[in-house]
């Protein structure tokens, strides 16, 4: 068993698989087509249904079409002929999936699902099967062999079917316009969907947390502003509260440089005018490319009329997961 070549294996494997890929590119044709537009058409959900090893990948391709923007589930052939054929409606379209053609459990739904005139999407490894001649649209599947040896084991042909789906789900995705952001609705739970929703108002610190003075602030009196709120940071507005500048680490450092008396010294005499500010509405993750851009902690966030509403700061965005 030692002296096996499991790398050259693997290697066998990778290259049949990826030639039946390469093969199903000269099937793409007005069948798929076809299956789209049926599939673009569709008032209901998009049921998927295959059994074994098929039904593993018709699971795989109806959560990607769900999340990509084409509502889909998948139901299992077997449990279907015992009540769950229920959950099918005549809005609905069907991709059923079966390499021969003629699995008993599919073939058993037909009569059924055209009782419904429901539209039927095969994808089959045999064009001339029960399930394919059956179908409004086939979608070829077939590979010349399988990567198993013995030429037994669905590997090749899920692998291709596999590819097939993810073809029609991202055809479905650019016909419709979805995009990132509707992507992220499907995803909430997850780090892209954080990326994507979350926003600077969202866990921004507000009120009583922001640090604030104004420019005629003695310099000592603005370090206990930044030590209480904690930021590295100040604001410095006028008598509107109008946000004018920011004091920070890093100007401080430049102060004591500079040698410059903290006691005497306002804080309008060394702030940065302007500073960084950013709107609230903007994504949290767009505030963290700012942030790395500028080498840089926190950021203030501030209104239409340049008042200071709130403090971001690069604790608050990994707090919230978004990287």
């Amino acid at each position: 068993m030692s002296e096996f070549d499991f790398n050259a294996s693997a290697l066998r494997t990778i290259a049949r698989e990826a030639d039946a890929v390469a093969a199903l590119a000269a099937r793409i044709d007005g069948n798929l087509t076809q299956a789209c537009q049926l599939m673009l058409g569709c008032k209901g959900r998009i049921i998927v249904t295959g059994m074994g090893k098929s039904g593993h990948i018709g699971n795989k391709i109806a959560a990607t079409l769900a999340s990509t923007g084409s509502p889909a589930f998948f139901v299992h052939p077997g449990e279907a002929s015992h009540g769950d054929l229920g959950m099918i409606t005549r809005d609905d379209v069907v991709i059923a999936i079966s390499n021969s053609g003629n699995t008993a459990e599919i073939v058993t739904l037909l009569p059924l699902i055209k009782r419904l005139d429901i539209p039927l999407i095969s994808m089959t490894g045999d064009p001339e099967s029960l399930l394919a001649e059956a179908a409004n649209v086939n979608l070829d599947v077939s590979v010349e062999e399988e990567a198993c040896p013995l030429n037994l084991a669905p590997t090749t042909s899920t692998t291709v079917t596999l590819v097939m789906g993810d073809a029609l789900a991202i055809a479905l995705l650019e016909a419709r316009g979805f995009t990132a952001e509707d992507f992220a609705f499907s995803h909430p739970g997850g780090a892209l969907g954080r990326k994507l929703l979350l926003r600077v108002c969202d866990i921004m610190h507000s009120g009583d947390e922001v640090p604030r003075v104004n420019e005629s602030t003695l310099l000592k009196d603005a370090l206990l502003e930044m030590t209480a709120k904690g930021f590295g940071l100040t604001t410095v507005v006028d008598a509107q509260n109008t946000l004018i500048g920011v004091f920070t680490d890093g100007d401080l450092r430049r102060v004591v440089d500079n040698q410059v008396d903290i006691n005497c010294a306002t804080i309008g005499a060394v702030m940065t005018r302007g500073g960084n500010a950013i709107d609230a509405n903007i994504l949290a993750a767009q505030a963290l490319t700012i942030m790395e851009s500028k080498k840089i902690t926190a950021l203030v966030v501030e209104d239409e009329a340049h008042h200071p509403l709130g403090v971001l700061h690069m604790h608050d965005i990994l707090r919230a997961g978004v990287i």
